[in-house]
């Protein structure tokens, strides 16, 4: 390679590529940054034994920094996507093909919009992706997979000739709002009555505190990893995420992290985990030691809302599924996922079938849309 000639290559890890330098490409989503992604190696929630392997793609020239990545990983699995292929492996591998390992490129664990292509120049979006095809014929795999596009990069795949699947996830919008006060004055009054019943039958006897940075304290976390196992067990089977791994994304990013406790005679019986971004807040992790009513929301939503509102943040993610949330002020958006398929006959099978899944979920969408707790007009 010559010179100023750039080249892609797969690294071994993120860790294994300078901070500065991926962090310049990542930009201000927590999930895609060196912080969150390199907690998940060292912890060892991704790396051997768990069906995820780091293998970012980047592009650079033969000394120089990386000027585009992908935050790529082979899996032996279909676990921690929220984003459903099972069924796709098992008719591939009813046909006779090896779905597994394939290439996705994501932030593991993580339902939450973000660049998926770190990119300092747009005019690389193609050669990345193209370096990703390359990867997976080369070694034979049956595909690569981008899921929760953040929308600007959306068009970078369609151009690539990828396939793009539709989903529906609920976030809440900052319309401006001064307080969660003026966000109530925004619904019906039913609705309007209903949140605030439900505020105060949660925080009853309760005392609810937000902390950030410093203040997350080892014994936060210690209560916290009791909160995310019990919720892990029952959702997953098992926790994805190790005990190790709070602790680095304590160290690392604690001024990106908001927990959020319920305490009762000062002890933690209930938590909820947010990451903030520079435009949003990604509610991430909840738990509790005892069934409190209404006690999910205030801790994962209106707590959230409030917080966006003080920190002047655009929206709040709060993960996949969920038509809980649209009662609660959280409205249907659509999310996009990108998938290469190398065989061309199993490619044309999933054309067709996410051209028909693409009309339930617009008419999904449509259906939600009318079923906001706003005020119409």
């Amino acid at each position: 390679m010559s010179e100023g000639e750039l080249a892609a290559r797969v690294v071994g890890s993120v860790g294994a590529i300078e901070k500065d330098a991926w962090n310049a490409l990542a930009g201000d989503n927590p999930f895609m940054r060196h912080e969150f992604l390199s907690a998940l190696e060292d912890s060892g929630s991704v790396g051997a034994g768990t069906g995820w392997q780091s293998a970012p793609v980047i592009i650079s020239s033969e000394n120089g920094p990386p000027l585009a990545a992908l935050p790529a990983y082979l899996k032996g699995h279909s676990q921690g996507e929220f984003v459903f292929d099972h069924a796709w492996a098992d008719a591939y591998e009813r046909a006779g093909g090896e779905y597994y390992p394939k290439l996705l490129i994501t932030a593991p664990f993580t339902p939450a919009t973000g660049p998926r292509l770190l990119l300092s120049d747009d005019s690389l979006a193609a050669p990345l992706l193209k370096a990703a095809e390359q990867l997976c014929l080369q070694n034979g795999f049956s595909g690569a997979h981008a899921t929760f596009i953040e929308p600007h990069q959306i068009q970078f795949f369609e151009a690539a000739g990828w396939l793009l699947r539709k989903d529906i996830q609920f976030h809440w919008m900052n319309r401006d709002y001064a307080s969660f006060d003026d966000f109530l004055a925004s619904l019906t009054s039913r609705k309007r009555k209903d949140l605030r019943k439900e505020r105060a039958a949660a925080q009853a006897g309760l005392d609810i505190v937000r902390l950030t940075g410093d203040d997350i304290r080892p014994e936060h976390w210690d209560a916290f990893w009791v909160f995310y196992q019990d919720t892990g067990a029952r959702k997953w089977g098992r926790p994805y995420l190790t005990r190790d791994a709070f602790d680095l994304f304590g160290e690392r990013m604690g001024d990106q992290l908001m927990l959020v406790l319920a305490l009762e005679d000062d002890n933690p019986i209930a938590g909820a985990l947010n990451f903030i971004g520079g435009e949003a807040l990604y509610g991430r992790y909840w738990g509790c030691t005892k069934d409190v009513r209404f006690l999910h929301f205030e801790l994962c939503y209106y707590q959230a809302i409030d917080a966006a509102i003080e920190l002047g943040l655009s929206r709040v993610e709060a993960g996949a599924q969920g038509g809980h949330k649209l009662a609660r002020g959280y409205e249907p958006v659509e999310t996009t996922s990108a998938h290469w398929i190398a065989d061309p006959g199993f490619r044309e099978a999933i054309a067709d079938f996410l051209e028909r899944e693409r009309k339930g979920v617009a008419a999904d969408r449509n259906y939600l849309d009318r079923r906001t707790p706003f005020k119409r007009g």
